[in-house]
């Protein structure tokens, strides 16, 4: 897991990604719409956005998440906020947030 959150500043808008362990896929720390503290959606429009400090409290959830072996590897994504929701900024977490790259046969 991620050490304390350095954001640019404190307005920064982030999320919260990880691996979710059953299966290997991208999922999101999602926010009070989907119902109870740490839901993880596959959805990056989905996730809570954290200003600042606040990730902290983001990422308590996410390391109790962790400890319960439901998801591995939570780290803060600095986004943009769009009427969409949020957008990951660097090209990793685009990815990331597309989905998978490439296409089993039966998906094909």
């Amino acid at each position: 897991m991620q050490a304390k959150v350095k954001a640019k500043g404190a307005a920064q808008p982030l999320v919260i990604t990880a691996n979710r362990l059953g299966d290997g896929r991208v999922v999101w720390l999602a926010g009070a719409s989907l119902g109870a503290e740490g839901q993880w959606s596959e959805r990056v429009a989905d996730a809570a956005i954290f200003l600042g400090d606040a990730a902290d409290a983001g990422m308590a959830v996410a390391a109790k998440a962790e400890a319960a072996q439901m998801v591995v590897g939570a780290y803060v994504v600095e986004v943009a906020a769009t009427p969409a929701g949020p957008a990951p900024l660097r090209s990793r977490e685009r990815f990331r947030a597309d989905g998978p790259s490439i296409l089993t046969a039966a998906a094909a």
